[in-house]
Formats: C-alpha cells, structure tokens, sequence
C-alpha cells in the first residue's frame, strides 16, 4: 500500500494521499488481497504485472483498463484475465 501512496503523493500531498487510501479501503465494496504469486504476464510494461496479479489473486470479473499493454492477456490461456475498456464496461452496465 506504501507504493501507491507515494505515487498519489507525487501529484498530491502525502497527507491528502492517506486519506484516498484510508478511504478506499474502507468502502464495503473494497477489498485488499495479497498476491502471493507473481505472473509476470506483461512484457511491455512490468509495473502493469500487479494489476494482473490482484486480479488473479481475487478472482476478479475483469480489469477495466484502456491501456494497451493490457491487450497481450487476450492471448494467454492460463491463467484467464479478462480486460474490458472502459466504453466495453459502460456498455456492460446498460
């Protein structure tokens, strides 16, 4: 969590940065995993990899991302990652 909270404090300050966190965490949709395992499923952009491994590590339905980086989890069988766009997951709530 201390690396997010830097990045947050890069454009904000470190202060109003806790606050964010503190605050996502404590929505009751929200919830913190452990990635024990690290897939290292993108080539491209290696700091993408966490996301991945959150959404592996929490079964989760898709990641939402508009980042093209992302397009590679198309392609791998194992383990599934499902992406969406944004208008893809907008289109989804309709």
């Amino acid at each position: 969590m201390k690396e997010y909270e830097e990045k947050l404090a890069w454009f904000y300050s470190t202060y109003f940065a806790e606050i964010v966190l503190d605050e996502l965490l404590n929505l009751h949709q929200t919830e913190q995993v452990e990635a024990f395992y690290k897939w290292q499923l993108i080539e491209e952009d290696k700091d993408d990899n966490k996301f991945v491994d959150a959404a592996v590590a929490s079964n989760a339905d898709y990641i939402i991302t508009n980042d093209k980086h992302f397009k590679v989890l198309r392609n791998i069988p194992f383990p599934k990652v499902q992406t969406l766009s944004l208008q893809e997951f907008k289109d989804l709530l309709v």
